[in-house]
């Protein structure tokens, strides 16, 4: 099995322009892996944190300097040597060399680059597509890769942003994402077609509404000044009628509310509302957007560190729809523990840098599937010009993607590396179905 010979770092720029690590491995057999480490601006307490240069002057703090400099004199040493096929052991050696809980030391963004880079020099290596060794990974570490045959892989259903809102577009609006699910489709191709035409629909809406609707916010959405939530989930109701589509049969609804970001002092502060409310009236209020609309998937409806309130609106409305923890579980193996031991939420948002590394991820969704939990495979509002995440959903068979709109090259790398995927495994591959 070829070994690792060098590791290498360098400093790179994210889609939002900031810095982040790039990780390259090369192996004695020439395979050289390159991978780069996404970032969020929606960030859970609980997820591993980022290692930058905070006091320096150069890039507002935001630089990763340091990042590669531990990289070269830590990892370097460590990894040179190892078989790059044994994701697991160079996993294990990355959580060592770190010692830290929220990977601290070394940095999540240091650590999720360096095993992509393996996982990539692996495939390289071995002459297969990144997909069939994202699927050897993860049933190595005990994930049921649905379906599980070799012959036959689940093509993510697409969850697609249409208009943002919190820390994705300046906060003019409490909801983070207004999301669209093509519940019809037959095939990934399909489903981009529809999501093209209500995208385009809504596009002219917000125009002769007087909207701005030519820049995009973080995940390539429109970012209009709406006046309130609820005139955003309407705007996008009007244009899926528009595109001769049915809302609630062709298309539904999803919300990434990311309310742990507008929690204060024990109350939900709705500026668009004027109005601070307490846990039990955010629940009533959740609720009532799923009564009134074809919403299917509720995400980060309450803060992440209210508890009490997540236990009482999965028994008010977790029979109803997809009730996602994101800032809630972070990708974190104990807190989804501890979720799935009172009851909480009934879906997870898998973010590999949350995580670390690639084991813990597929840790994290073995132990989702066991609880009986849906899975969705979700990029970062700053991510990178990389595809990888289309073949980890391809190889994992989680049902779900969440990439963001279907504009901004970050964005569409990843779309087109679906469509390329579908194309190549032809009749092996199926789209997954609607899940409400």
């Amino acid at each position: 099995m070829p070994r690792i010979v060098e590791v290498k770092a360098r400093e790179v720029l994210d889609s939002r322009g900031h810095p982040t690590v790039e990780v390259e491995i090369l192996c004695e057999d020439g395979a050289c892996g390159r991978a780069i480490a996404p970032a969020g601006a929606s960030r859970g307490s609980a997820e591993a944190q980022e290692l930058r240069d905070e006091q320096a002057p150069r890039y507002c703090g935001r630089g990763v300097r340091q990042a590669v400099q531990r990289t070269q004199e830590v990892l370097k040493p460590a990894l040179q040597g190892l078989e790059v096929t044994d994701q697991q052991e160079l996993d294990r050696r990355l959580q060592e060399l770190d010692g830290t809980p929220a990977k601290r030391y070394l940095g999540g963004n240091t650590l999720i680059a360096t095993s992509l880079a393996a996982a990539h020099a692996h495939a390289l290596s071995c002459h297969k597509p990144l997909y069939e060794v994202f699927r050897l990974l993860a049933r190595q570490v005990g994930c049921r890769c649905i379906p599980d045959r070799d012959s036959d892989y689940l093509l993510p259903l697409p969850m697609v942003n249409m208009i943002s809102g919190g820390l994705h577009a300046g906060r003019q609006l409490e909801v983070q994402d207004f999301l669209i699910i093509p519940c019809t489709a037959r095939s990934l191709a399909e489903a981009l077609e529809m999501v093209f035409a209500v995208h385009r629909s809504l596009g002219e809406l917000l125009r002769s509404r007087g909207y701005e609707a030519n820049l995009v916010a973080d995940e390539g959405g429109y970012g209009p000044k709406v006046r309130n939530n609820e005139e955003a989930i309407e705007c996008i109701l009007q244009a899926i009628e528009q595109a001769g589509m049915q809302a609630g049969r062709d298309i539904s609804l999803a919300l990434d509310v990311a309310a742990s970001h507008f929690y204060q002092r024990g109350q939900y502060e709705f500026k668009t509302l004027n109005k601070h409310l307490p846990t039990e009236a955010m629940i009533d209020y959740v609720k009532g957007w799923v009564d009134r609309y074809p919403i299917i998937s509720v995400e980060d409806p309450l803060a992440e560190h209210d508890w009490t309130g997540w236990e009482l609106l999965t028994q008010v409305i977790g029979n109803r729809v997809q009730l996602i923890g994101d800032d809630l579980l972070a990708t974190n193996l104990c807190r989804l523990r501890w979720a799935v031991g009172r009851g909480i939420a009934n879906s997870i948002l898998i973010k590999p840098n949350q995580a670390g590394t690639l084991t813990e991820t597929f840790l994290v969704l073995r132990e989702a599937q066991r609880a009986g939990y849906r899975l969705i495979l979700s990029a970062r509002s700053g991510d990178t010009e990389e595809s990888w995440l289309a073949d980890l959903a391809i190889a994992t068979g989680v049902g779900q993607i969440k990439i963001g709109c279907i504009t901004r090259g970050e964005r569409l790398a990843k779309y087109n590396q679906l469509l390329r995927i579908e194309d190549w495994l032809g009749k092996r591959g199926r789209l997954a179905q609607p899940f409400a």
